[in-house]
Order: structure tokens, then C-alpha cells, then sequence
């Protein structure tokens, strides 16, 4: 019998009980043993549960516990969590978690002293929810080089540009997402990019093989998007979405990054709408491959949680080899000022407007309205865009993105 505990119990953590006590004899068949979940780590008391009795205050009843082989870790954050799981790693227990924080902040520290203890370390559920992607990237297509990465990451700020696009205001469209529960009462790390930033960091590890921190991925979230934005999008052809996008470049480094962008709408990421999220896989072999489903929700991600458990079971005494290296140097990253860009711009209009624009950037003024020029730049590095922006009076500036 192989024996687990799961660490928290809220909508998550329930979701992970749901599915082991209503699925537990098909897991088995599965995994070719019992399973038993022997303990609950909740603060809160669960009296009304059928499973009332496996609940446990104290983190000890599960380090000290040899039997426990498997832990499950759906608490967020990286303090208690962070502790709990590098202390089961190192008692050689697996751990399966869908904590995005965790595994881009420590993600290649706790990797390490899982091989080093023959442990597993699984985040299935970390970036996609119940949307597979990381076995994907490092078992199906482990045949190609990984040449870029473009992903509808975050669920909540998708609902909100689709909810624009219907022509609700970023304030109205954030609080119906509020109201239905897309959204958090704090929502600042959605509508800031910071959730899609974790999931990036942790899908350019995995795709290139190096530990990428957060605050080395340039981060813009979707609160400066405004309906004439959206209208000018439209109509150039293209629709706004959040993207998060990492890619390789040809000396050693790579690029990662989370902003609002322009999206042809001829692309697949195009018509992703509401809560759903998709990630385009580019492979030198495969081509495009593309991931879409529900990003986050109570049983989705629970799905992908309970799948990297059978999977711990499967492999309790063999590690799975699912790893990437450490690193210490930020420029491995590439500044996103060094990285080519086209631009969708709004300037204040003047006389000289369409001169300036012509001569700068070699493209037209494509609309006006109320004393306000949208146009598209020419391709070039970032840098040097904006030196040419600089003696503009800029109302917004949208990346876009004509090749995903």
C-alpha cells in the first residue's frame, strides 16, 4: 500500500480529495497497489466530512511519518509551503503540487534535492491547470528543439479582454469577472501579469533548460487597455490578448516575457476566449503544437494534481527525469529592449503628426478619433523604437505580435 497526505484543503485541495475518494479503485488498477490518503494538513476544522478524521494541524504527523511516500502540496505561496515541501523532498517523500509561486521561485533548488533523494518533484498542475503541457514539453516532444513558447496564461485577464472586445470598460468586465469568482477580491496578480509571469518562467526552464526567476522576466499587465485599443485592434485585423512568450536566441540566451500584444486574428491564440487559456508549443520538428482548455478551476487543476500523483505511485521507486539546471546570471535573459518589436501606437495628434510618423517609421496613420492617432511602427529593435517614440505625446503603446 502506498500511503500520501495532501497539504491544504481549499478549493483545490478539496477538488484533490473529490477526485482520490470518488476515482481511489480505478487509481489503483492504475498504479498496481492501494493508495490510501492517511493524512489532511488544514488549520480548519472539517467536522461534516466523510474524511473528517484524517485532518491534522501539525506539519509533523507528515515528516515524521515514514509511511507517507507521496505528499501533495495545494496551499500557495512560498513560505510554509516552500518549507513543508523542501523538508518532504528531503525525507526522499514525492511531492506533487500545483503551486506556479513555488516552482518558479525554487523550482531548480527543489529539482536538485529530488534527484539527489531519488524523489519525484511534479507541477503538471503549475501553469496550464488541467491543460497538459509540461510532460508534453519534456516527454512527447523531447524529439525537437524548442524554438518559442506563446500562451494565454492567465484566465481571469482573458475573460476581462473578452468581455472589452463585447465593449464592457476594463472596470466593468473586472467586476463581473469578480462576481462570477474568475476574479480575487486583490486581483493584482492577474490583471498585473504576475501569475502569467511565474507560468512563463517555469515553461522557458522547462523548454531551455535553465532556472528563469521572475524578476528577470519583463512583466505589463492588461489595467492600461482601453476600448479604443481594443476598436483600433479590430479593425487593423488583429484582437488583444495577455501573452506570455519565451524564445530562444542564436548566442546562448533566451528571451521571456508577459504584455499585452496585438494577435492576428488569423492565429490560433486568436479565438481563445473567456476563462480558457491555450499555449503554442513551436518545435523545430513538430511545427506549431497547441494546448487549450480550463487554466485553473477547482477540478481541472485538481485533475492534473491527482495524474502527477498515479504518476509518483507509478515511479515510487524510480525517479522521473524532470529537471532543469540552476543559474545565477540574469543576462541569460535578454533585455527586452534588445529584442525586435513592431509597435501599435496612439499618439496626441498635431499638425506635423503624419510627417513625424512617415518619416520615422515608413508606415501611415491609420485612424483618428478625438485628437488621437493610431498607427503601426516598423519592425526594430525595442531601443531604438522608442528613441524614435520619444518626441511623441504617446497615449498607448501595444506590442504586435504578426507571427504566432
Amino acid at each position: 500500500m502506498i500511503k500520501m497526505a495532501l497539504m491544504g484543503h481549499g478549493v483545490v485541495g478539496s477538488g484533490v480529495a473529490e477526485l482520490f475518494f470518488k476515482h481511489k479503485k480505478d487509481y489503483e488498477k492504475k498504479v498496481g497497489d492501494e493508495l490510501d490518503l492517511k493524512y489532511i494538513l488544514d488549520l480548519r476544522d472539517f467536522p461534516d466530512l466523510e474524511y473528517s478524521d484524517r485532518f491534522t494541524k501539525d506539519f509533523d504527523d507528515i515528516i515524521n511519518d515514514d509511511e507517507i511516500k507521496i505528499v501533495v502540496e495545494v496551499m500557495g505561496g512560498v513560505g510554509a509551503a516552500y518549507s513543508f515541501v523542501k523538508q518532504c523532498l528531503q525525507k526522499g517523500k514525492s511531492v506533487a503540487t500545483s503551486n506556479k509561486e513555488l516552482v518558479a521561485t525554487h523550482g531548480a533548488e527543489l529539482l536538485k534535492i529530488a534527484k539527489e533523494q531519488n524523489a519525484n518533484f511534479l507541477f503538471e498542475a503549475s501553469v496550464g491547470g488541467g491543460i497538459p503541457i509540461i510532460r508534453p514539453i519534456f516527454q512527447c516532444l523531447s524529439a525537437n528543439d524548442i524554438l518559442e513558447i506563446d500562451g494565454i496564461l492567465n484566465g481571469t485577464t482573458n475573460y476581462i479582454l473578452t468581455k472589452m472586445i463585447e465593449g464592457n470598460s476594463f472596470e466593468d468586465a473586472l467586476k463581473t469577472a469578480q462576481e462570477l469568482g474568475y476574479a480575487e477580491r486583490d486581483p493584482s496578480a492577474d490583471v498585473e501579469g504576475a501569475d502569467a509571469c511565474r507560468k512563463i518562467c517555469i515553461l522557458a526552464a522547462l523548454a531551455f533548460g535553465k532556472h528563469v526567476y521572475p524578476d528577470w522576466v519583463h512583466t505589463e499587465g492588461i489595467t492600461k487597455i482601453t476600448l479604443d485599443d481594443v476598436d483600433c485592434a479590430s479593425k487593423a485585423g488583429y484582437v488583444i490578448k495577455l501573452i506570455g512568450r519565451t524564445t530562444v536566441c542564436g548566442n546562448g540566451s533566451i528571451t521571456a516575457a508577459v504584455y499585452p500584444a496585438f494577435v492576428p486574428k488569423t492565429s490560433q491564440l486568436s479565438g481563445v476566449d473567456d476563462v480558457f487559456n491555450a499555449i503554442l508549443v513551436r518545435g523545430d520538428a513538430v511545427g506549431d503544437a497547441v494546448f487549450y482548455g480550463r487554466g485553473a478551476g477547482k477540478l481541472p487543476t485538481a485533475s492534473a494534481v491527482v495524474a502527477d500523483v498515479i504518476d509518483c505511485a507509478k515511479h515510487i521507486e524510480h525517479r522521473r527525469r524532470l529537471d532543469w539546471d540552476d543559474c545565477t546570471d540574469a543576462t541569460y535573459v535578454k533585455p527586452i529592449s534588445e529584442c525586435d518589436a513592431k509597435m501599435f501606437i496612439r499618439a496626441k495628434a498635431d499638425s506635423t503628426i503624419a510627417d513625424k510618423v512617415k518619416s520615422a517609421f515608413g508606415t501611415e496613420i491609420f485612424a483618428e478619433k478625438d485628437g488621437v492617432v493610431a498607427f503601426f511602427t516598423n519592425t526594430d529593435k525595442e531601443s531604438v523604437l522608442d528613441e524614435k517614440l520619444a518626441n511623441l505625446d504617446i497615449v498607448s503603446k501595444i506590442r504586435v505580435l504578426d507571427e504566432i
